[in-house]
């Protein structure tokens, strides 16, 4: 296959994702989805955007206007907003044909629209989210999610965890692993010869001196001095609330300890356009920074801006 086709899984078929993937019409794509919800859905949106079923394996030229659809058919009825637990199953079998496709290189990179973390568990299924079971598909030993918007990006040392159990998980192998990654990633995907990292603390202060707790001294700081003293250009522990601030200095990247520590700021930066990426993976994947909307599914309401950003960033990271 020449060029730089990607794949785009339509997520969750009550939420967006269908009303996303007909706007990027014009985007060399192949979707991994039901054919069948979207015809529906650009009927319910007025969109006159042809709907082809392709093979995976020979997939055709891209037609601007046209959208090509590997098909993964729901067998429960889909209606915008309403969630249901028959097409769970479906949506993680397209999810795993198409990180698989890549991994045998059949595509350059994988774009994901959101799915519905909670209709996939309530079907019976553990699942923590795109990150973990893509991780598991593709043997990644340490994934990581990394949100960048325009020249922010920041990396996670946890992602889906309850707040109560982010202390435990902040080892000094897993700071050591997901800081080897990072560095790998910014190095190898994004082409910065020297990547620049400021390390949150974990505590308010960065735990002042111990007071406020003990993981940034006794964890955090050891991870960041062995590292550095290894070749990396790493800055920390940093108080969170001044990480972020022209005070840390110039930096490729902030490694935030926990998902509402560092998203936040990021998504006020950048929602709408921002994008995340799993970094550690042996292939390229990128996503939207917002979810299922299920709420204005099939309204025409919804913003492409995070889609298209997230399949322009995978063809410059593939």
């Amino acid at each position: 296959m020449t060029g730089q086709t990607l794949l785009l899984t339509a997520g969750e078929p009550a939420g967006i994702g269908p009303d996303l993937c007909l706007q990027l019409a014009d985007e060399d794509v192949v979707i991994v989805g039901d054919p069948r919800v979207l015809m529906e859905r650009a009927e319910r949106l007025s969109l006159a955007v042809p709907i082809d079923i392709v093979d995976a394996d020979a997939p055709g030229v891209h037609e601007p206007g046209r959208l090509r659809v590997i098909a993964f058919p729901f067998p429960g009825a889909v209606v915008p907003g309403k969630l249901d637990t028959a097409n769970a199953r479906a949506l993680l079998d397209g999810l795993r044909f198409a990180a698989e496709a890549c991994l045998a290189e059949q595509y350059h990179g994988l774009v994901t629209a959101p799915l519905q973390k909670s209709v996939v568990n309530d079907a019976g299924i553990p699942f923590s989210g795109h990150t973990e079971f893509l991780a598991e598909v593709t043997a990644a030993a340490m994934p990581v999610m990394l949100l960048v918007a325009d020249s922010l990006r920041v990396a996670l040392a946890t992602t889906h965890l309850p707040l109560s159990a982010v202390p435990a998980a902040i080892t000094e192998q897993r700071l050591t692993q997901v800081l080897k990654v990072l560095d790998h990633d910014l190095r190898h995907r994004f082409d910065i010869a020297q990547p620049s990292i400021v390390v949150c603390g974990l505590n308010p202060h960065a735990g002042e001196g111990g007071h406020l707790g003990s993981e940034d001294d006794a964890v955090i700081r050891p991870v960041v001095e062995a590292l550095s003293a290894a070749g990396m250009n790493l800055r920390g522990p940093l108080p969170a609330d001044t990480a972020f601030t022209p005070s840390a200095g110039q930096h490729d990247a902030v490694l935030a300890m926990y998902h509402d520590q560092g998203l936040p700021v990021l998504k006020y930066a950048g929602f709408g356009h921002a994008v995340n990426v799993t970094l550690g993976l042996p292939v390229v994947r990128t996503s939207v920074d917002h979810g299922t909307a299920l709420d204005i599914a099939g309204t025409g309401k919804a913003d492409v801006g995070s889609l298209r950003a997230a399949v322009q960033l995978a063809r410059v990271l593939a």
